[in-house]
């Protein structure tokens, strides 16, 4: 790589640099190898033993499911549709099963008509509703970032990519939802062949009968980014998309629900189903990780099972959390509503210094958050935003409960307030996560 290359590099060239450089000094390959295991094992004991994770897209994966995440399965290619007939290739009798069994399972635990497994990310399912709901040229609208809208709806992101016209939804910044008077007369205004109710900071259901009655006139559907809020939808604790009147619903299964990182697609209406999935293959997914779509069978199966009381515990200790932040002087959003009904708690820590700092100072003291756009913020404070966000869903998983809630605000507001280092911090975490290892709430091996 010359000169003129390294300076129009996208990542932290100091990080690349200390790869390249134990890469040239191994004298072997299988030392290299040797490099990347340490990585990976240093990770698992810092991230997997000693850390406060309480990033909100994040969910411990059952042990079943880690061992199907690298079964042999994996090395096998499924092109095709559900069938021999609809293989490209013979030999894929048990991977039909596979994969069908993933796909009723999915039905069943979200109570839908449809579902599809082959989305190797959720950002695909996104791309996959734009390229089967929207053609080049359609005005949609979707959130803001800084009022949590991702950017998987935006210009930078798979609706860019399709080249559509993105309208902002308007939103409440008090009530952190959508300010349906000025929503209806944008929508009026623009027609919207799409409205993207899509969202990676959620606290509140969205009113999304009323966004399609209105759009509905001219035709307009409705798409539901759960990607956050998928568990808390399939256990009935949250709002239900498509019986409020949303067309398609996409997620993460490795956020609240817990599974295994890739995408899901749910639709009830059967008018849509052969061009969601000829979208989603050929288009966008051939081989689609069996391995991964056997494990995400089984997360289905755990969430049926165990799903309903995961997340009233989720949502519980996530209000537990944003009250004891809020009783040690930390602003946390929405605390006239109650803080939040998901799993996530969104906290103002522009006089602590800000979010980018904050969460660095945080993950000093191994708890690790991520910083985030706020209400006040522009979108161009990206970089140096106001908030925090925090999840539950990780800490729960370990079976905490909302007396550890208390603690971990107290963490918290340690360091933010400088009442403690961060390495008297970091070894109270340490010290709590001894106490917290198993995984609940799913099979045992």
């Amino acid at each position: 790589m010359n000169v003129t290359d390294r300076k129009q590099e996208v990542h932290d060239t100091k990080v690349l640099d200390w790869a390249k450089d134990i890469i040239e000094r191994s004298p072997s390959d299988r030392l290299v190898v040797d490099e990347v295991l340490n990585s990976v094992r240093r990770n698992e004991i810092w991230r997997g033993d000693e850390c406060l994770n309480l990033l909100a897209p994040e969910a411990p994966t059952s042990p079943i499911v880690r061992e199907l995440l690298s079964s042999e399965v994996g090395t096998r290619a499924a092109e095709g549709h559900i069938g021999k007939l609809e293989r490209w290739f013979a030999g894929t009798q048990y991977i039909d099963e596979i994969e069908a069994l993933c796909m009723e399972l999915l039905k069943k635990a979200f109570g839908v008509n449809y579902a599809d497994h082959r989305l190797v990310a959720s950002m695909i399912g996104n791309m996959a509703v734009y390229a089967t709901l929207t053609e080049p040229g359609d005005n949609i609208m979707s959130l803001t970032q800084p009022y949590g809208g991702h950017s998987s709806n935006r210009q930078d992101g798979p609706a860019g990519v399709r080249g559509v016209n993105i309208y902002d939804v308007p939103m409440d910044a008090k009530e952190l939802t959508v300010d349906l008077d000025a929503f209806e007369k944008v929508a009026r205004d623009v027609r919207p062949k799409l409205v993207s109710l899509g969202a990676s900071m959620t606290l509140f259901p969205l009113p999304v009968r009323e966004i399609s009655n209105i759009v509905s006139e001219w035709g307009g559907k409705v798409f539901f980014d759960g990607a956050h809020q998928l568990g808390l939808i399939g256990a009935g604790l949250f709002q239900d998309p498509l019986k409020e009147g949303a067309d398609v619903i996409t997620g993460s299964a490795g956020k609240t629900f817990s599974g295994p990182q890739s995408g899901i697609i749910l639709w009830d209406d059967p008018e849509l189903t052969e061009s969601i999935t000829e979208t989603i293959f050929p288009t966008l997914a051939a081989t689609h990780q069996v391995n991964r779509v056997a494990a995400l069978a089984v997360s289905a199966a755990e969430f049926i099972t165990f799903g309903e009381e995961y997340m009233k515990q989720i949502v519980a200790n996530a209000k537990a959390l944003a009250q004891a932040l809020h009783d040690r002087g930390i602003p946390v959003l929405g605390d006239h509503k109650g803080y939040t009904e998901t799993h996530q708690v969104i906290a103002d820590v522009s006089e602590f210094g800000g979010g980018y700092p904050v969460a660095n100072k945080l993950a000093e003291a191994n708890i690790i958050v991520n910083k985030n756009l706020i209400p006040k913020d522009r979108p161009e404070d990206w970089d140096e935003p106001s908030g925090i966000r925090i999840g539950t869903t990780e800490a729960t998983r370990l079976g905490m409960k909302e007396s550890d809630m208390e603690d971990i605000a107290e963490l918290i507001t340690s360091i933010l307030k400088g009442y403690q280092s961060a390495s008297y911090v970091k070894d109270k975490v340490v010290e709590m996560r001894k106490t917290y290892h198993k995984l609940h709430y799913c099979f045992e091996k």
